[in-house]
């Protein structure tokens, strides 16, 4: 990870105004990636049964200008902006967007996660502490290597 001043992320939930299928999430993914990466933006994109969990990371003016524009996309409602912060590293260098399938059943495994997730919850429901548990988990858990 490398040391950068000015950088930010911001980490947010939502759901999707309908479910999106393998090729569309794809198609979005491949969207993400090509604009992200020409705006010095990275991040991971978690996307389970029409809820998001997404990490942007960057430049504080491209990450606040991306969630924005994401505010506006039709494709998400209860958008729920979890955490907004100064960083000092990013935690998904070299990634345009990460992202992961994981199941309930494999999300249950972070630690301090499986109530959450059990009791049948979703993504929107995350409060700073958990999404931070979240964030730790792909940044630096077992699940890192899946992600593409």
């Amino acid at each position: 990870m490398t040391e950068n001043a000015g950088l930010a992320h911001c980490i947010y939930a939502s759901t999707a105004e309908t479910p999106l299928s393998a090729e569309a999430l794809n198609s979005l993914l491949k969207t993400a990636r090509e604009r992200n990466a020409a705006q010095d933006i990275t991040g991971i994109l978690l996307y389970d049964e029409g809820a998001f969990f997404q990490v942007l990371e960057g430049p504080a003016d491209g990450v606040a200008a991306l969630f924005r524009k994401i505010t506006l996309d039709r494709r998400h409602r209860k958008i729920v902006k979890l955490i907004s912060e100064p960083i000092e590293y990013r935690s998904f260098e070299g990634w345009s967007m990460g992202h992961a399938e994981l199941r309930a059943s494999e999300l249950c495994e972070i630690e301090g996660m499986n109530d959450f997730f059990q009791s049948g919850k979703c993504f929107i429901d995350l409060d700073e502490g958990r999404a931070k548990q979240l964030l730790r988990a792909f940044a630096d858990g077992k699940w890192r290597s899946s992600i593409r």
